[in-house]
């Protein structure tokens, strides 16, 4: 809707307009991105549907794969989009829409039914050629004041590609990191050594994950405590939380230990990090559509920040090391459909298909139901199988 009226209003002296709209188009870019990655075929419209009572036409996934690439290919070919890294903090630049076409190639064979490894490999190296450096120090990606480590004009950051601010005065939430923090403390956890007033006791990790970590690993950011690795029942009488250990990848704690309680955090959420484009490439690489000299390079880089030392450059290396990197930003459920994972039973979890011991699901489970409420509203849309 901000865009349609945009297009029809003139606004006299005002040279930010068709900057505004791109913007727009690149959040809208984001959207669509879940809804193909989440629900497969979707309602779809753009600001050349007319508005009125009649629901949007439900688009097929392939289509909407094509859509999106096009868009995206459009916004960093001829926009007003800021450059990589030129825009103010929280907004969108064509790195944020850089890593969106390399996650649409990454999961093309997925979502389209082609393969598209060899263009992710060549989006991945234009992202990394933007935004080459690693941060030092894994855990400082997470803290409080992660913001300074964001590549932008006002900071001058170094991998957070873009991110989802949260601020404790001023962009509150129950969600987001606030959701991932508190979430994760509880129990015999000192909820005020994070940075926050009370833990909501309700995340634990399974021990099937955790056990992929070496101890040395500085992304093995765990709370042990008294509580088993691996979780035996959902809930226990005891203390009314599951065994498991806890995350404590994100704090609401300062880079330098500094710590301000508070009843909501300030740490932003890395949406895209540039780690991601170097272990995407090496996905491709080992997949056999990109240079596996320069794959390894690239997965050794990620591993050597983490304390840990190299590993060969395989696929099944690639899917723990993509756990291991990015667990609890978002990317765990995709990965594991890419590579056969998530429904089968060749990778197993506590409690996956409601046993203990882990069994495989339907593959209708790789895809989330369309909403009761779109549905009813809309005659135009089909829900998903199996629902």
């Amino acid at each position: 809707e901000f865009i349609r009226r945009s297009n029809a209003t003139e606004i006299a002296g005002y040279d930010l307009k068709n900057e505004y709209i791109a913007e727009a188009r690149a959040l809208r870019l984001l959207s669509y991105y879940h809804a193909i990655d989440m629900f497969g075929n979707v309602p779809f419209s753009t600001e050349n549907n007319s508005v009125g009572s009649t629901g949007p036409e439900q688009i097929k996934r392939a289509d909407l794969f094509d859509w999106i690439v096009t868009e995206a290919e459009d916004l960093l070919a001829g926009s007003d989009l800021a450059e990589p890294g030129k825009n103010e903090y929280g907004r969108c630049d064509k790195g944020f829409v850089m890593m969106i076409l390399a996650k649409m190639y990454l999961n093309a064979e997925v979502w389209k039914g082609t393969a598209m490894y060899a263009e992710c490999a060549e989006v991945c190296e234009d992202i990394i050629e933007a935004y080459p450096a690693l941060h030092g120090k894994y855990s400082e990606l997470f803290c409080a004041d992660n913001h300074l480590w964001t590549v932008n004009t006002t900071y001058g950051g170094d991998e957070i590609i873009f991110a989802v601010p949260q601020d404790s005065d001023l962009i509150r939430s129950y969600g987001a990191t606030n959701f991932l923090i508190f979430g994760s403390i509880g129990g015999e956890m000192s909820a005020a050594d994070y940075g926050i007033t009370s833990g909501w006791s309700g995340l634990s990790l399974t021990g099937t994950f955790t056990s992929k970590f070496e101890e040395n690993d500085a992304r093995a950011l765990f709370y042990k405590g008294a509580y088993e690795q691996y979780i035996d029942q959902l809930r226990r009488e005891s203390d009314g939380w599951s065994n498991g250990w806890k995350s404590v990848k994100f704090t609401n704690v300062n880079h330098d230990g500094t710590v301000e309680v508070t009843g909501f955090v300030d740490t932003d959420f890395p949406l895209f990090r540039t780690a991601d484009a170097y272990l995407m490439y090496a996905e491709c690489a080992a997949r056999g559509a990109a240079d596996q000299a320069k794959g390894q390079q690239y997965l050794d880089a990620v591993r050597t920040r983490a304390g840990v030392s190299s590993i060969s450059l395989t696929l099944d290396n690639i899917i723990d090391e993509r756990g291991r990197e990015l667990y609890y930003e978002g990317m765990r459920r995709q990965d594991l459909i890419r590579f056969g994972l998530f429904t089968t039973d060749d990778y197993l979890w506590e409690f996956k298909g409601g046993v203990q011991q882990g069994q495989a699901v339907d593959d209708h489970f790789n895809l989330f139901p369309l909403t009761a409420g779109d549905v009813n509203a809309n005659g135009n849309l089909d829900q998903n199988p199996g629902y």
